[in-house]
């Protein structure tokens, strides 16, 4: 097994996996046969750069055992197809799904790697139809492949943002429905949770997670014990990367991440709500 490290202040990830799952998830490993809180979500649940993130820090507050099964650059996709990992969240007292963008899940315009969900695999024949002129075979990831979309056509643009939102909640609905109710809902981000039009948002196709509406969580409520919102203070989103662990070859991926102190406040945040009951 190869373990991912990390060289400046010996910060290691122990990679490890549960079950039948493909997929590596941030150590140590955990034992599952006494009560535990699950979490699962992209970038920020694995804590990527962070030496305890939060899922780390409620464990150390409530004194139970919580799983990570955050994903780099993950999506509903890399969960809702894994019998295994539903089992563990099914299983669990409580289970803290991180909301994740609705760009990184396959749809009727286009397919993504099944558990490294930011790669494109391949575009529908609609996508073909919509973006004639792209040659979709220049695109490994879905970020360059939405920026070209959008610099052809912001109008054409609106109707693949619109098919990935249908395409969240019904994938959202499906997922939730498999873990059961006592799942909560966690949006952590820089930017707050509304129903501004995404092209509004100060970083248009960096904004994490993107294409996410108040309105699109609004569906989900029925299906979850609560939702969590946490945006960070501006005193801990200006601390930037301090505390943080990485190469100096990571230095601008790392400024993008949502940094210690910010994880700090969401876990206080999931804490507080779990505590309530």
């Amino acid at each position: 097994m190869r373990q991912e490290l990390i060289d400046i202040g010996g910060l290691t990830y122990a990679p490890c996996r549960y079950g039948n799952s493909r997929i590596w998830f941030r150590g140590p490993r955990k034992q599952l046969d006494r009560p535990y809180v699950a979490f699962i979500g992209s970038t920020a649940t694995y804590g990527k750069f962070v030496a305890e993130p939060f899922p780390a820090l409620v464990e150390d507050a409530l004194r139970r055992p919580c799983v990570n099964l955050g994903c780099v650059n993950g999506g509903i996709d890399a969960f809702v197809n894994d019998p295994q990992i539903m089992d563990i969240c099914r299983a669990a007292d409580t289970t803290i799904v991180q909301i994740m963008g609705a760009n990184n899940l396959s749809n009727r315009f286009y397919s993504v790697h099944p558990r490294r969900n930011d790669r494109f695999l391949r575009a529908s024949t609609i996508l073909h139809a919509i973006y004639a002129e792209v040659d979709f075979s220049e695109f490994s990831f879905t970020p360059h492949l939405l920026c070209h979309l959008f610099e052809m056509s912001a109008e054409r643009f609106d109707i693949v943002v619109h098919e990935l939102r249908q395409a969240w909640v019904a994938r959202m609905q499906s997922m939730l429905g498999q873990i059961g109710p006592q799942s909560v809902l966690l949006w952590f981000s820089a930017d707050p949770l509304n129903n501004a039009g995404w092209s509004a948002q100060p970083k248009h196709l960096q904004a994490d997670p993107l294409f996410i509406t108040a309105a699109m969580v609004d569906k989900l409520r029925p299906l979850v014990r609560s939702v969590i919102a946490v945006q960070p203070s501006q005193a801990a989103l200006a601390q930037g990367t301090d505390g943080m662990c990485f190469p100096v070859s990571q230095q601008d991926a790392a400024a993008q991440m949502l940094g210690v102190r910010c994880h700090e406040e969401a876990a206080a945040a999931v804490v507080h709500a779990l505590r309530k009951g």
